[in-house]
């Protein structure tokens, strides 16, 4: 069977179908986070807002499979494509949607923003996706940690350090 996949820059009449392969990817690879279709529409519309030319589909057969999404952010070395979110529908995965979708994606970065690095979060206890981000030339960063954390616990913390 001969399958037709492309890309195409993302609509918002895309965000239910792309909101639901969202939530598929993360019940499928368990990586603990528990998203709804809800959930997901709001970060999939967030990112749309941000960066609206910097938001791709992937369609096989004109059938939504996946999306890549990204920002850019002006750095001391020139402009970062930063964070974003590339999903794939877990039954088109090791099909090429990812690689395609990151292709475009980069390269319309390279042309209209004259991106110098992506900077992106991704999970270190599962080989999946860190694996196929360093086999496209990514390097973990020692340098940089990421910080998260409750903030009503940070406000409790810091009201009461002030106290004293």
């Amino acid at each position: 069977m001969n399958t037709q996949l492309s890309t195409r820059l993302m609509q918002e009449s895309d965000f239910s179908t792309l909101g639901k392969i969202y939530v598929d990817v993360y019940e499928h690879f368990d990586v603990g986070e528990r998203w709804d279709v809800e959930s997901a529409v709001s970060l999939i519309r967030y990112w749309y807002e941000r960066q609206p030319d910097l938001a791709f589909v992937a369609e096989i057969d004109s059938i939504i499979v996946g999306a890549f999404i990204a920002g850019v952010k002006p750095w001391w070395d020139g402009n970062h494509l930063v964070d974003g979110e590339l999903f794939v529908s877990p039954a088109h995965q090791s099909s090429g949607v990812g690689t395609q979708l990151s292709i475009t994606l980069y390269e319309t970065a390279l042309e209209k923003y004259k991106v110098v690095s992506f900077d992106t979060y991704t999970f270190k206890n599962t080989e999946f996706p860190l694996k196929w981000y360093e086999s496209q030339g990514f390097e973990v960063n020692s340098e940089w940690v990421l910080i998260a954390g409750d903030v009503k616990q940070a406000v409790r913390y810091l009201t009461a350090k002030q106290d004293h």
